[in-house]
């Protein structure tokens, strides 16, 4: 069998190489710590499960749904208002099945083959693959520690702008756990207009900012909507990854074609994941204030503890990530994981995974508890492999 030629821009998928790892780690009976993939171990709401519980046991609710129902959109629009006072209408809003689909397929919408657009590198994986499964060509802008792994459209040659279809905007940052300012989005903003550039903010982790920081909406900024899209997402908000509950929200024309795509290849949300939703972001928010304040707990005891043992590693400002330079002597990041996992059990991401600029680095989930932590850090003091 010939498989399409499409298939040799990809790589191998790092996550299940990854895991692949861990399984025969654990055959073996060594104690594995999982900081790799980011998937939160916080108890998802009652409220919210008891939702897709209630909506599971009618019948009527697990035929297609064909549509957001108009209770979601609504849902949808309330909270913009209310967490972030950002006025929003239905044709502004579109589900998708997680950010991840969502970004995966939104460069079909948009480019045509050959077509540029702007990566952020470091950057998450699915952003890449989404330029590739559309055909266009990537250009990656560095995020850089001297630029506090920032973007810096000032730094974007012209030629390379004025023939750009989109960007991808990713804050707070996965791998790199930088946060944005008002004064950076208004210069993407004024980017985005002058060189009719339309820009895809990735806002994952909005209520996962540290140190007093206030997450926002790329549409909290002046100019924004007229731009740009955002897709919103409640996996690490309301610890549902598993639902992909998703949205993509903002300019109606691009949020319909998006919608017109994904009408080709699905029948709609799960209805009882519609409800799901619904109770998410009509519910109380305790739990998504409680679970960033631990959120930041385990920032500290990973990175303070860390730096402790001889490992100069910065604190995050925001995501359920820490990016981590490579510890001196050593400069491959896949080998420098093997070996981590191997002789200490901790399980991380190489930064090569990330793009072009993430080598030299590894990516810390922040999924386990302060006293695990303390115990990776343990075993890997131990192994003497920071020296």
């Amino acid at each position: 069998m010939e498989f399409s030629k499409r298939m040799n821009r990809f790589g191998e998928e790092i996550f299940a190489e990854l895991n692949v790892k861990k399984v025969q780690l654990e055959a073996e009976g060594k104690k594995i710590y999982n900081l790799s993939i980011g998937t939160p171990d916080f108890e998802t709401p009652e409220h919210i499960r008891r939702a897709v519980a209630d909506a599971a046991m009618d019948s009527q609710n697990w035929k297609y749904s064909l549509r957001d129902i108009p209770e979601l959109l609504d849902a949808v629009c309330n909270y913009y208002k209310s967490r972030f006072g950002v006025e929003i209408t239905h044709d502004m809003v579109a589900s998708c099945c997680g950010s991840q689909e969502g970004m995966g397929h939104i460069g079909m919408v948009l480019c045509n083959e050959g077509d540029t657009v702007l990566l952020p590198t470091p950057c998450y994986p699915v952003f890449i693959a989404g330029a590739k499964m559309a055909g266009a060509e990537p250009w990656y802008y560095p995020m850089t520690k001297e630029n506090g792994f920032l973007p810096s459209v000032s730094d974007i040659p012209e030629d390379v702008a004025r023939k750009a279809k989109y960007m991808i905007v990713s804050l707070p940052a996965n791998p790199v756990g930088s946060v944005g300012t008002p004064e950076l989005y208004r210069e993407i903003v004024a980017f985005a207009k002058k060189y009719d550039i339309l820009i895809i903010h990735d806002n994952a982790y909005s209520d996962i900012i540290f140190d007093g920081v206030e997450g926002h909406s790329f549409f909290n900024i002046e100019g924004a909507s007229d731009v740009g899209v955002e897709f919103f997402s409640l996996s690490k908000s309301f610890n549902v990854t598993g639902g992909r509950i998703s949205f993509l929200v903002g300019r109606p024309d691009v949020v319909g074609a998006f919608r017109k795509l994904r009408s080709q290849i699905d029948f709609g949300m799960f209805l009882p994941l519609q409800y799901a939703a619904i109770a998410a972001l009509t519910g109380p928010l305790d739990t998504v204030k409680e679970q960033n304040r631990l959120y930041q707990q385990r920032r500290d005891t990973l990175c303070n503890g860390l730096r402790a043992i001889g490992w100069d590693v910065p604190n995050s400002s925001g995501s359920m990530f820490v990016w981590a330079p490579l510890p001196s002597g050593y400069t491959d990041s896949m080998a420098f994981c093997m070996k981590l996992v191997e002789e200490c059990g901790v399980l991380c991401t190489p930064g090569c995974s990330f793009g072009p600029a993430g080598e030299g680095y590894v990516r810390f989930a922040l999924t386990m508890p302060p006293e695990k932590i303390k115990e990776a850090i343990d075993a890997i003091k131990q192994s003497g492999i920071v020296k």
